[in-house]
């Protein structure tokens, strides 16, 4: 169990030339498309100023930074005693969580509407050309 490859284990050429969406480009499509009543838009509760304040690196300056600086406060006030801090920890844990989940969906949602598009066109070519598919 586990042992079996997927079929693109060995393929090394770029995601985005496989037919698969480009997680580091934004979307193609309307982020409002499929949403009839809109979306909710995430912001980061911490403000730049106090991540800059709190010293934070770059690589922790995203959606969950909030939670890291309350977790690296509760570690400076609380040092040899971290299990105090284990709230901040796991606050930050499932935030990071959330947010991969989230681009992960939204990973998806591209890949399908990419492969709709496909369907489309391909509907479109075989029409011109007289087969009709049902």
């Amino acid at each position: 169990m586990g042992a079996e490859f997927s079929k693109d284990a060995f393929d090394f050429s770029l995601p985005h030339h496989r037919g698969y969406p480009d997680a580091k480009k934004d979307s193609k499509y309307d982020p409002l498309y499929g949403f009839p009543r809109g979306r909710k838009v995430r912001q980061s509760l911490a403000t730049e100023a106090e991540m800059e304040s709190a010293g934070l690196p770059d690589e922790k300056r995203d959606y969950c930074a909030h939670w890291v600086i309350k977790y690296d406060a509760c570690v400076r006030d609380n040092l040899p005693f971290l299990r105090t801090c284990s709230y901040y920890k796991e606050g930050w844990r499932d935030c990071q969580y959330n947010d991969m989940v989230l681009r992960m969906k939204e990973y998806e949602r591209e890949r399908r509407l990419d492969a709709r598009q496909a369907r489309i066109k391909a509907a479109l070519a075989a029409e011109q050309k007289g087969e009709i598919t049902a």
